[in-house]
């Protein structure tokens, strides 16, 4: 493969490179730094939109031939951006307040190659059931909220809370194969290609 051909994936989070494994993509993986920091006048779209092409965009100013793909996710209930929690009081009271609810997954997914880019988001609806504040605290004991939008993961035990979906559960997860395959092939890249990692 030429340098133009290998992607690299901007992105620390196991679960997108797992994902990406899972369709046959090769990949590497590059170290870029991003502040997630939400601007005062953005919409939780734009938030997560620009937080994905950042990093893209970050990780092909180090590999400038190479396609550089960057994801990010948020969860929102009711226009409220609910970031990883910090510590444990934190991530209970997310979890309370997403109890009965519905909230949103936006997972925006972007590929820079040297001046071009391109982005996309997918939004999903997840509803929780009742999460008791002892089941929260158990959950937080679990070890598993602490690097996770919204303080749960769907694909571990916080997938015991989710009552339905409707949209994209790999957006959930961290990275909505849809929207990457087309932004993949978009750029000319392979898709089921493990036989070439």
């Amino acid at each position: 493969m030429t340098p133009s051909e290998i992607l690299y994936l901007a992105s620390k989070s196991p679960r997108r490179r797992e994902l990406l494994t899972q369709i046959g993509v090769a990949f590497s993986i590059i170290d870029v730094d991003v502040p997630e920091e939400r601007a005062p006048d953005e919409t939780p779209l734009d938030y997560v939109t620009r937080l994905a092409a950042d990093k893209a965009r970050a990780g092909s100013l180090l590999k400038p031939d190479a396609p550089v793909l960057g994801a990010d996710t948020i969860v929102v209930l009711d226009s409220t951006v609910l970031e990883k929690p910090a510590n444990k009081t934190q991530a209970i009271n997310m979890l309370t307040s997403l109890s009965g609810q519905t909230h949103q997954v936006m997972t925006a997914v972007s590929i820079c190659r040297g001046t071009e880019q391109k982005t996309l988001c997918s939004e999903t609806d997840v509803r929780f059931r009742t999460v008791s504040s002892a089941e929260a605290e158990r959950y937080w004991n679990s070890g598993e909220p602490q690097d996770k939008a919204g303080g749960y993961g769907i694909q571990g035990f916080g997938g015991v809370f989710v009552e339905e979906i409707r949209g994209s559960y790999s957006a959930v997860v961290g990275l909505p194969l849809f929207e990457t395959s087309q932004l993949l092939q978009l750029f000319r890249l392979p898709v089921w290609n493990a036989s070439e990692k």
